[in-house]
């Protein structure tokens, strides 16, 4: 059945991974191409492929419905070639105006520059989105939620729980389910006072609170000792990554020889953002490409032979230029590096896992089919890109899974970007704040 982009918004699809951008709103554009990101590059992650191992019919149907929106020509799967069986899975039920374009097993193969190129051999420039270039991409789960519209919204979230716990496995959570509660599913941590990566190891973040609820963009969960690298580097401050590099960079220029967007022929060069800490007076030549960075932390975690963090001095100097609405305007663009560096320079995601100390983990995550019902939910307002919704229950009101609960604000007669929230479980409302509503079983 034809659905509109109205119907995806009111469905709340967004990104199921990264900032959650508003589906509907990706979907509202023309495109010869819809690539399908099944790269799943972040190391220990699995809930992608086990979605396409599982539901692989109804995700070719989500993407026959983006290639009917944007009026695309064929869809594209972008998947690691080693996983055959994941591989073959989707091929089964491929229609003849797709096709699965086997990847490298190389991070950052998921980014989408880096995808759309793997893909379609086509670069897209500095500052620029993949429909610049005929392309419209989205992720596995994205379009598993796209092929529910109209039946049910999204209610439901997959989550890879993985490191050190006791069954690393895929586990599907109604949202606003706390991390606590998806962990114990995987039978919970194996160590003493472990530390929580929420996403990827390489993009993550650490969380303070298992308490914290899982969102539409939630991807992973990753147990760590409190002494392992990714936990150390991640816990870094600013003055830290500032005095140290200030220190020791010698400027050998590996950070920028091996930065994927740099070798796609963006002007980000992560050696000249390190020597903006003190080498030079030129500081704004030198930091005005860190707005092109993709934070893929490539830079920070596996080329720097000193363990220094360029990506998180780009990072600061990106959120400087955008409060000082600094944008770099027709930046330089040598596309042609694309075929002389990239397919020389890729970092084996192996290689990679023993740089940060990932290969001692089992990097498996079956997916569980086994339902869980939380006693209570926590349903944070704001799960995308855009406003928060607002609230259109009222505490103590009943309301039943599947019932919207905040809707997009109007802003001058039109909706914010976003997407409507639903009530993951049946219940009662019992709380309403600026930020969340909470909702208890009955």
């Amino acid at each position: 059945m034809p659905i509109t982009q109205d119907d995806i918004a009111r469905a709340g699809v967004v990104g199921a991974g990264g900032a959650g951008f508003p589906t509907h709103v990706k979907l509202s554009g023309n495109a010869d191409t819809v690539v399908l990101n099944a790269a799943e590059c972040e190391p220990l992650l699995h809930k992608d492929k086990e979605l396409i191992r599982h539901n692989a019919d109804r995700i070719v149907e989500g993407l026959r419905r983006a290639v009917e929106l944007v009026g695309a020509k064929e869809a594209v799967v972008g998947i690691k070639e080693k996983y055959k069986d994941v591989v073959a899975a989707i091929q089964r039920v491929l229609p003849g105006n797709m096709r699965v374009a086997p990847l490298p097993d190389v991070y950052p193969s998921g980014d989408e520059f880096i995808l759309v190129y793997l893909t379609l051999g086509r670069v897209i420039a500095p500052g620029a989105i993949p429909l610049s270039v005929g392309a419209v991409v989205m992720n596995v789960e994205t379009a598993f939620n796209l092929a529910n519209v109209g039946e049910t919204p999204v209610v439901d979230k997959f989550v890879s729980i993985a490191g050190a716990v006791a069954n690393p496995s895929t586990v599907r959570v109604p949202l606003g389910t706390s991390l606590a509660e998806a962990l114990q599913l995987a039978g919970g941590a194996t160590i003493p006072e472990p530390a929580y990566v929420v996403g990827g190891a390489m993009m993550g973040r650490l969380v303070d609170s298992l308490e914290t609820p899982v969102t539409k963009t939630t991807g992973g969960v990753i147990v760590l000792p409190r002494d392992h690298f990714i936990v150390q580097r991640k816990s870094w401050d600013w003055n830290k990554t500032m005095r140290i590099g200030r220190a020791a960079c010698d400027q050998c220029s590996r950070c920028t020889e091996l930065c994927p967007r740099y070798m796609l022929g963006h002007p980000i060069e992560p050696h000249r953002a390190m020597r903006s800490l003190g080498f030079n007076s030129s500081r704004e030549a030198d930091v005005l490409g860190t707005q092109f960075c993709s934070e893929c932390n490539l830079c920070s975690y596996c080329s720097c032979p000193e363990g220094l963090d360029p990506r998180g001095v780009n990072h600061e100097n990106k959120a400087r230029l955008l409060a000082e609405k600094k944008r770099w305007i027709n930046a330089p663009f040598h596309p042609e590096r694309a075929d002389v560096l990239l397919a020389f320079r890729k970092t084996p995601t192996k290689r990679l896992m023993q740089r940060i100390g990932l290969d001692a983990f089992d990097n498996h995550g079956p997916l569980l089919t086994t339902s869980y019902q939380p006693k209570q939910v926590v349903i944070p307002l704001r799960q995308h890109i855009g406003a928060p919704c607002a609230p259109i229950v009222q505490q103590g009101d009943s309301v039943v899974r599947g019932q919207p609960i905040a809707i997009r604000p109007v802003v001058d007669g039109k909706a914010a970007l976003g997407a409507d929230l639903h009530a993951s479980i049946n219940g009662a409302v019992a709380q309403i704040t600026q930020d969340a509503i909470t909702i208890v079983a009955q």
